[in-house]
């Protein structure tokens, strides 16, 4: 009987069987047909940083490191300690910071509809010198204010001749900061700049902001991007659909419907990564570091956040456009409020 049935078996699962092949053949077929779907980019002035999607922890590490030797140097070696918030969460405590988040998002969201009205009177173009003015004002006046930190703590001081220095380099760089936005077709260089001034405002933002503050705001703007991100009337969904317009609507339908029934799926080899996702990622490590003061749960909320980019990024091959900014932040605010307790408690 066991050499029958061990017969049998070899019978049934022969290695050339033709029935396996088949099937085998068959599966192989069925997953080289599905097609890549090519995303449109959006125009090179629009703030992104352009990546591999291979390197796509490098642009949030950068910036995590930068922000956070910048934050590092304003907190605890130059000791600026600021309220920045539109109410002074140290007179008014949690309910300040909430009120301060609310109208921080609410600001964010009618600049958007703004934005979006002009760019549908104006053609999509106004919006390259929305951008440009935007990132001449920004960078200009945060690589002042680090740059007369960094002044203060290697001089004890800051001579007068010192800073009017600092001003005029500081406005020459941003006028040819500005030239090279306005002009070059290089994606290092916009990557750059947008690296440059993302990791800038978020310096800023951790080290001025207060905990309360930082936190509602962090989670008001999450929720708002989800809005404005995947609701069809988003500004940002419309901003983007406006902007890379190059297939026509039928053509767009086809390829998503094809990708609703899994014959297909969009490339995620190049992804584009906003300024304002890194700007709020180095927010909430920035503050994470002056909160706390314990570098360990800065480095644990930077791990957290780049694993949430990963499980956004890995949606985006059923997904034309995600938020980059909802898993990944409230992923980093639980992790840091979980080590910071860990730490106290133990």
């Amino acid at each position: 009987m066991s050499d029958e049935k061990n017969n049998l078996e070899k019978s049934d699962f022969k290695e050339d069987d033709p029935k396996i092949v088949e099937i085998s053949e068959s599966t192989l077929d069925q997953e080289e047909e599905k097609e890549a779907v090519e995303k449109d980019f959006v125009p090179h002035f629009f703030p992104t940083f352009r990546i591999n999607r291979k390197l796509y922890s490098v642009p949030i590490l950068l910036v995590v490191i930068l922000s956070g030797i910048l934050a590092y140097l304003t907190y605890f070696v130059a000791g600026i300690r600021e309220d920045a918030g539109y109410i002074p969460e140290t007179q008014f405590g949690a309910i300040a910071g909430i009120l301060n988040g609310v109208i921080f998002t609410a600001l964010a969201g009618v600049s958007a509809f703004i934005l979006i009205y002009f760019v549908k009177k104006k053609g999509i173009n106004v919006l390259k010198y929305v951008f440009g003015f935007s990132f001449g004002l920004l960078g200009f006046f945060l690589t002042v204010f680090f740059g007369e930190i960094i002044i203060f703590i290697l001089l004890g001081m800051i001579p007068l001749i010192v800073d009017i220095g600092l001003y005029i380099i500081v406005a020459i760089l941003s006028l040819l900061m500005l030239y090279a936005y306005f002009t070059t077709e290089s994606v290092f260089a916009k990557d750059a700049i947008v690296l440059y001034i993302g990791l800038l405002t978020g310096a800023m933002l951790g080290v001025v902001m207060p905990l309360w503050t930082t936190l509602a705001i962090l989670i008001g703007i999450s929720l708002w991007d989800i809005f404005a991100v995947l609701y069809k009337k988003g500004p940002i969904k419309e901003m983007i659909d406006l902007a890379s317009n190059s297939e026509s609507d039928e053509e767009i339908e086809d390829a998503e419907e094809k990708v609703k029934r899994g014959e297909a799926e969009y490339d995620t080899s190049k992804l584009e990564i906003g300024i304002g996702d890194l700007a709020f990622y180095s927010m909430l490590t920035s503050s994470a570091l002056i909160q706390t003061g314990n570098l360990f749960v800065m480095i644990f909320t930077s791990i957290a956040i780049i694993a949430g980019t990963g499980i956004t990024i890995s949606g985006l091959s059923k997904n034309k456009i995600l938020p980059g900014l909802p898993i990944s932040i409230f992923l980093g605010i639980g992790t840091m409020l979980l080590s910071w307790l860990l730490f106290i408690t133990f």
